[in-house]
């Protein structure tokens, strides 16, 4: 479904925007009052009804709050401590003032109907999941604070005990520790710890568990499957055990895998929630499943203050998608791939810091949420050493626990353990927009009673003004090892020099992309998010294509350019060549501009007689195999999507945009099993310079 990393998957946000639109202005999230509640629930999922019991015990010193539940529950004071004053009402959800008047606990009693559809969300052109703000239903339960199942006060963190009657054969999924006895229809949770909310997920689940060092592996299926759970259950140990080591102690009883009944990613605290393809595919349990484990260190323990930006998504892509990646050797080309997106997704008038990053809501705010903010803390890493880098996640993390921390609270992490002023590194990479462009200018080489001396001069060209920045420079010698140099710029020039035993034969700016930049003309090749990305361009359908199969390349581009009005479709019979600006997707083997795109080929070949073709020395069976290729021609992207079986076109539609780092796909089959991928070689960066050979004495 998703390449490499599951980009539908998020961990779970509490109630944000929906609570800030019925309530007064709050304190900081930080200084978060804890409600305790003892929640006793009654579910009936055929009638896609909830009964509720919450004893809930207040903090002194008030003398009202604020509750919000979801309408049509006709909540009562069980307790008859309390008065409950209906104070408002929008979508969804309504709004009480509780008054107690006596202390000790106030108990409500609540139930009735939580049904809400699945809704679309546009993720990028070509891209969509489904959310639900919360429902019951026959095959599933899926309920948060955006349901409003249990009662929400706002600026408040909660602890609960959770109970929880079922149908028999379904189990219940929270936080913390559980299930109780699975078999009986009743689960059981507790957490003690400071919540951001109160998670209740049920099924018709078989359950499977390992416990080791006093972890509890958990996973949920809705069939049996124990080879599938055993995978899941080893993945959980070893990768607790890995970020246990890194951070610290990992925070919850137990970590659990449970299968949704609808195609989702959500990570909660203490377990993660993935539709039924997703957690068959077998990336997914060494990228995204990594990923969501590791939320429970950042974003479900340490919680974030959204006020000043979302800072956990950044650390976990890098501690986890990253992390992976480079441990296998593929640490540089991840770090352009990311460099990439920003590029590619996110244009000027769309960028914005990332103290304004709340959430994922496509390609342009992953790109500075996930991205940009996974490279600042690469740079920190790079600037301050791998110790040190360490040393302050474990002195942030042992800090802020069961809190709202921001960056500010990062900041002071890294400032406390390497004994630096790192107000400007912060204030630059989390509160501007854009991005430095670095231009290598007059590098020269000359001969030295000692060797040679290599000098040159680095622009920022950006218009904006100049980031501060730590510049790897690698230069390569003739004999001996490279020499790497750092230097520190904050202007619009910066000069450097280096001595060299031997003859230098290359010097590269920033060679293996450690700086959050703009990358230049030859550092990437062509991939689909040169196209995905793109504002405007133009697909060009093939007339002579059979019926079905134009109708199919019409449905695709139609699908693919609904959210992108200023993309164009047309016919081939209708254009002579290629158009002069802009992206271009040419579809079909019919195609009457093929010819345009396959001129002087590099890295396939094509023979469109004989229909023969090689993609990367692979061949190609065009009566089984669908493909996509792109390249850059005149500086623009252009890209080629085939098949010969029309009913592998919904399925190409659906995937396709979910590999767009990719330079060429090849998929086999009607479902569209990829079965070959890549990116096509580099070409020579501008930032890099090669000496001629020195002339002898």
């Amino acid at each position: 479904m998703f390449p490499h990393r599951l980009q539908a998957l998020q961990f779970a946000t509490p109630l944000v925007l929906i609570a800030l639109a019925l309530m007064p202005p709050v304190a900081q999230a930080s200084e978060a009052q804890v409600i305790e509640h003892r929640l006793s629930v009654n579910l009936d999922p055929a009638a896609g009804h909830i009964r509720v019991q919450d004893q809930m015990r207040f903090p002194e010193g008030r003398d009202a709050w604020t509750l919000l539940l979801h309408s049509g529950l006709d909540p009562t004071v069980a307790s008859n401590n309390a008065e409950l004053i209906p104070n408002g009402h929008w979508r969804h959800l309504e709004r009480f003032i509780l008054k107690p008047n006596q202390t000790g606990p106030v108990t409500l009693t609540y139930g009735g109907t939580i049904q809400h559809g699945l809704q679309p969300i546009g993720d990028g052109m070509g891209r969509a999941r489904h959310a639900s703000t919360g429902t019951i239903q026959p095959n599933g339960v899926f309920l948060d604070s955006n349901s409003a199942w249990y009662p929400l006060v706002p600026d408040t963190l909660q602890r609960f005990a959770l109970d929880v009657e079922l149908p028999t054969g379904w189990i219940a999924v929270s936080q913390g520790e559980g299930p109780g006895d699975p078999a009986s229809g009743h689960s059981v949770w507790r957490e003690a710890q400071p919540q951001n909310d109160i998670y209740l997920v049920a099924g018709p689940f078989k359950f499977y568990r390992k416990q080791s060092n006093g972890l509890d592996a958990q996973v949920y299926l809705r069939h049996p499957d124990p080879e599938l759970a055993r995978r899941y259950l080893d993945a959980t140990l070893r990768y607790v055990r890995f970020y246990s080591d890194m951070i610290g102690p990992y925070p919850y009883a137990k970590f659990a895998l449970v299968e949704n009944f609808w195609e989702s990613g959500y990570g909660m605290p203490s377990f993660t929630l993935l539709g039924p393809q997703v957690i068959r595919l077998p990336f997914i349990i060494h990228t995204s499943f990594p990923h969501e484990i590791l939320h429970n260190w950042w974003g479900n323990s340490v919680y974030v203050d959204y006020a000043s930006g979302n800072w956990s998504e950044g650390i976990t892509n890098y501690l986890a998608d990253y992390w992976m990646k480079e441990q296998k050797g593929q640490g540089t080309e991840q770090r352009r791939d990311m460099l990439k997106d920003y590029a590619d997704y996110v244009r000027a008038s769309q960028d914005f810091p990332l103290t304004e990053f709340r959430a994922n809501h496509g390609s342009t705010s992953q790109s500075i949420g996930y991205n940009k903010g996974a490279m600042l803390f690469h740079m920190l890493r790079r600037q301050l050493g791998e110790e040190t880098f360490k040393q302050a996640l474990r002195r942030f993390y042992r800090d802020n626990r069961f809190r709202a921390a921001s960056y500010a609270d990062w900041r002071l992490a890294f400032e406390s353990v390497s004994g630096r002023d790192l107000g400007k590194f912060f204030s630059t990479w989390t509160q501007r927009t854009g991005a430095p462009r670095l231009e290598l200018s007059d590098a020269k080489s000359r001969r030295t009673n000692a060797g040679f001396e290599v000098t040159g001069t680095i622009l920022q060209t950006q218009p904006e003004t100049p980031f501060p920045l730590q510049i790897p420079i690698l230069i390569e010698q003739r004999d001996g090892a490279p020499v790497r140099l750092k230097i520190a710029s904050d202007s619009r020039e910066t000069a450097f020099t280096a001595t060299l035993d031997s003859a230098p034969t290359r010097v590269a700016v920033d060679p293996e992309f450690d700086l959050f930049r703009q990358l230049l003309a030859g550092e990437t090749p062509a991939t689909l998010s040169n196209l995905f990305g793109s504002e405007q361009g133009t697909v060009i359908l093939p007339t002579r294509a059979s019926k079905a199969l134009l109708q199919g390349y019409r449905q695709l581009a139609e699908t693919w350019v609904k959210t992108r009005p200023d993309w164009t479709i047309r016919n081939d019979a209708e254009v002579s060549e290629l158009p002069n600006s802009g992206p271009v997707l040419l579809l079909g083997w019919e195609n009457a501009l093929l010819d345009r795109f396959t001129a002087d080929p590099k890295g396939f070949v094509l023979n469109q007689a004989s229909g023969h073709l090689m993609v990367d020395e692979t061949p190609i069976d065009p009566s089984s195999d669908s493909l996509v290729l792109t390249r850059l021609q005149q500086g623009r992207p252009v890209a080629w999507l085939a098949t010969e079986d029309a009913q592998t076109l919904p399925a190409l539609a659906r995937k396709v945009p979910h590999y767009g780092r990719y330079s060429y796909l090849v998929f086999a089959g009607p479902e569209a099993t990829n079965r070959l991928k890549g990116q096509w070689p580099s070409g020579d960066s501008a930032l890099a310079h090669r000496f001629t050979a020195p002339k002898p004495h």
